[in-house]
């Protein structure tokens, strides 16, 4: 029976790359890819042939279910994002929702996701925790933010480089400058970092250098006490 795969990629170093995974890509008849561009050079790398489709989160409500029509005939599909798993913070979500609903097979390779190792490496609390990925840009982003006020559990965040000061500016303005976080940034990679200290630490620490890479944040609960 045909299926539809998930397949993590390297969200840096290219040797976190798995046996499973390059030949899972090898022997699906085709590929669905964020950007092309980015994944050609991976596939390059790793010589594999597999044809690719774009499938990214402007085109995937409407290219779903043709995709999902085609493994029901008989096609293996493979899908990948630019780096991680897809679906978390990635499109993927409605492909595979897609295809449960048609009772096709999903199957998801384990893999590399920037939340883990950025929430082992943090210090904080992570027997219990909650990813909350990207938070809203403008509408929303300040409710949401005093939703997560009395959050207990240790915070997971996604965000880009330009907005970092603004972001942690945000939280100590709501949560307090003395709440314990932790910055992460270009994991796996060659100057990877992990910065750990207060809200008000992190931010005179970021605000004197530039910063590049994909980040995550994890940021301390509140107190129980």
């Amino acid at each position: 029976m045909s299926k539809l795969y998930v397949v993590p990629t390297p969200i840096g170093n290219l040797e976190d790359m798995t046996f499973r995974a390059i030949r899972i890509l090898k022997e699906v008849s085709f590929i669905l890819a964020e950007d092309t561009r980015t994944s050609g050079k991976l596939l390059k790398h790793f010589e594999i042939e597999t044809r690719m489709h774009s499938h990214h989160k402007f085109n995937e409500h409407a290219t779903a279910e043709n995709i999902a029509n085609r493994i029901a005939a008989g096609e293996d599909a493979a899908l990948i994002s630019d780096a991680g798993t897809p679906a978390i913070s990635d499109p993927g979500y409605l492909l595979v929702k897609k295809c449960l609903e048609e009772n096709i097979e999903v199957e998801c390779l384990p893999g590399a996701t920037a939340f883990v190792p950025a929430l082992v490496n943090s210090g904080l609390t992570n027997d219990r925790f909650c990813f909350e990925g990207f938070l809203p840009q403008k509408k929303g982003r300040k409710t949401k933010l005093e939703s997560l006020v009395d959050e207990s559990r240790t915070m997971i965040f996604y965000e880009s480089p330009h907005r970092l000061i603004k972001t942690l500016t945000q939280f100590a303005d709501v949560m307090g400058e003395d709440r314990l976080a932790s910055v992460s940034r270009e994991i796996s990679k060659l100057h990877e970092e992990n910065k750990r200290g207060t809200l008000k630490e992190l931010i005179e620490h970021f605000s004197a250098k530039t910063i590049k890479g994909e980040i995550v944040i994890c940021l301390e609960g509140k107190s129980k006490k």
